[in-house]
């Protein structure tokens, strides 16, 4: 397991354009933490990486977005509304996870698989990624990668 501290809101954007920078297609981040704890800074920071320009904002009530112009397309999923892995799959969200085509960044993973990080991506790297507030700035942040 990998750790980071991140101090501001801009350093959890710079290691989230330093994991974007490096991402390829068939990659899955899922993100773990506590409303508030810098979840969707990191994926602003991983679209930042993939050169998407657009404004990135939770998909809370619309559970997904999709953003086709960088150099790798992104889904951006939030679970936060479902409570159970059979309302995530029931909601046809799966699919995101298995195209080999995308970057695929889930919020509040563990509502899908509870009690671990899956492996799971369209042959390339799931990364299962746990984000704690350790003060009103700073973040740790501990990730694991789990190649297919």
């Amino acid at each position: 397991m990998n750790a980071v501290i991140t101090n501001s809101p801009e350093e959890t954007l710079a290691l989230g354009r330093q994991w974007g920078a490096a991402a390829q297609p068939g990659w899955v981040f899922g993100l773990s933490g506590a409303l508030g704890a810098g979840k969707t800074q990191l994926v602003k920071g991983i679209a930042q990486g993939l050169g998407i320009e657009d404004q990135i904002l939770s998909p809370t009530f619309s559970l997904v977005h999709q953003y086709t112009r960088g150099r790798v397309p992104m889904a951006h999923l939030d679970l936060y509304r479902l409570d159970s892995p059979s309302q995530v799959m029931g909601a046809g969200l799966e699919q995101f996870i298995y195209d080999p085509t995308l970057v695929v960044v889930i919020e509040w993973i563990e509502r899908w698989f509870a009690g671990g990080s899956p492996s799971l991506a369209a042959g390339g790297l799931y990364r299962y990624v746990r984000i704690e507030t350790v003060s009103e700035l700073s973040r740790h942040i501990t990730y694991e990668d789990t190649r297919t």
